[in-house]
């Protein structure tokens, strides 16, 4: 092959699917070879073909088996038995495969099903085997100085704070960020997976008492894909989950939520985010308070074990294998008492910048914005953030180019910088 070779398609695709080139989950489900393998009651997943059957109107086995997540050489055994009970009717040949549709008995016992659970998705998997997975993918992190600092690479941050991140990550304990506000506490907060490598699976549903919960998020669960990965298509590949919420934080998000319509729950916050990360953002901020969410944690900081309900059934247990970080720009006295804060052996405080960092960080943003500026306009807006705050802040640099860059294109005129500019901004900015 030329030195300019063109790069085989089919790299990169893989590339494009691990574009942060993660290695392969260390556990991986095997594929399940009897309906027995599946470990989830029988009558669930005829009960779930049937309502994919009457969704589509017409199938195949093919389609069965991918809308299902089955290997083919489970859904031909379940499309025989389907045809036998007369819940299908075969309407021609498609090649190597069948065409078929629901029976009018199939259609009815569809509907009487229905009434118990609409849900139309994969068949799950059984609680024990995502807990069992959920612990195997506890990951042991190697974590130095320099690897924090690839991590961190595209934002100023000073060996003190890697060097209280660093053996936090290993030790895997609670998180309890605390500073002013704007000192960068967020930012910090989501570059933290940075420091994973490896892929995890996460199934799409898990089984309960009969119940069905869904777990994998698109919004949490990023997919990956690796070409030849052979594992159970009932699990999706994905990158470690980091869910981070606000202030929007309220007591039954962190709980089974019930879906009337569909008749399943979809797991809570802290089961979404098991291998990874959860931020609390703006703790204090919530409309729940304090107090209630820390009693809610108590037990499943202290023992990694959650406990969930269906409501007035007895309870459950849940892995509990993330890190839990919680930023605050309010006094952790305030928040928390002793008891709690005990359990949170990792309280770490993020400091406003040094004058020499400030100007790193207003070189950065206002190069990426394309702005012009004379050598001496870094030590100008100092000067002016440091007559309406206190002390500097990283956020300061970012949100007064943004204010300059839509300044100029309301006026029209070119991306330079003057004290007059920083002026007018630094103005429109502080109180």
């Amino acid at each position: 092959m030329s030195a300019f070779a063109p790069i085989p398609e089919s790299l990169l695709q893989a590339a494009a699917a691990n574009p942060r080139r993660l290695a392969p989950p260390a556990w991986q489900p095997r594929s399940p070879r009897r309906t027995e393998d599946l470990d989830v009651p029988e009558g669930m997943v005829y009960d779930l073909a049937l309502r994919h059957i009457n969704h589509r109107g017409i199938c195949t086995i093919q389609i069965l088996a991918e809308v299902l997540k089955l290997p083919l050489e489970l859904a031909e055994p379940l499309f025989r038995r389907l045809n036998e009970q007369q819940l299908i009717e075969v309407r021609r040949m498609l090649g190597d495969d069948y065409v078929f549709s629901l029976s009018a008995n199939g259609r009815k016992l569809a509907l009487e099903r229905s009434l118990a659970s609409r849900y139309i998705g994969p068949v799950p998997v059984a609680l024990q085997s995502w807990a069992e997975s959920v612990r195997a993918q506890v990951t042991s992190l190697e974590v130095s100085r320099e690897s924090l600092r690839r991590a961190f690479s595209d934002i100023v941050v000073g060996d003190e704070l890697l060097d209280a991140l660093g053996p936090a990550l290993i030790s895997q304990s609670p998180i309890f960020l605390y500073g002013p506000s704007g000192t960068g506490k967020t930012t910090v907060s989501e570059r933290l997976m940075r420091v994973f490598s490896d892929a995890i699976v996460v199934p799409y549903a898990i089984e309960v008492d009969g119940q069905i919960i869904t777990v994998a998020d698109p919004a949490v669960h990023e997919p990956v894909e690796f070409p030849g990965l052979d594992i159970d298509p009932r699990w999706s590949v994905c990158c470690r989950p980091f869910v981070a919420v606000g202030g929007e934080l309220v007591a039954p998000m962190l709980d089974l939520q019930r879906d009337d319509n569909l008749g399943i729950y979809n797991a809570p916050l802290q089961m979404k985010a098991n291998n990874g990360i959860l931020l609390i953002d703006d703790f204090g901020r919530q409309a729940m308070s304090p107090r209630d969410m820390l009693n809610r944690w108590i037990v499943p900081l202290d023992r990694r074990v959650d406990f969930l309900s269906f409501g007035s059934s007895g309870k459950f247990d849940v892995p509990f294998e993330l890190l839990v970080v919680f930023s605050t720009n309010l006094a952790p006295g305030e928040l928390a008492d002793e008891a709690f804060l005990r359990r949170i052996p990792n309280k770490i405080l993020v400091k406003p910048v040094e004058a020499e960092d400030f100007d790193t960080i207003f070189r950065g943003v206002a190069k990426k914005m394309e702005f012009q500026f004379t050598s001496d306009v870094p030590a100008q807006l100092r000067q002016l953030c440091l007559a309406h705050s206190p002390d500097l802040r990283a956020c300061f640099p970012r949100d007064i180019c943004s204010l300059l860059r839509a300044i100029h294109m309301y006026e029209g005129s070119q991306l330079t910088i003057t004290r007059a500019d920083l002026e007018r901004a630094v103005q429109g900015y502080f109180l």
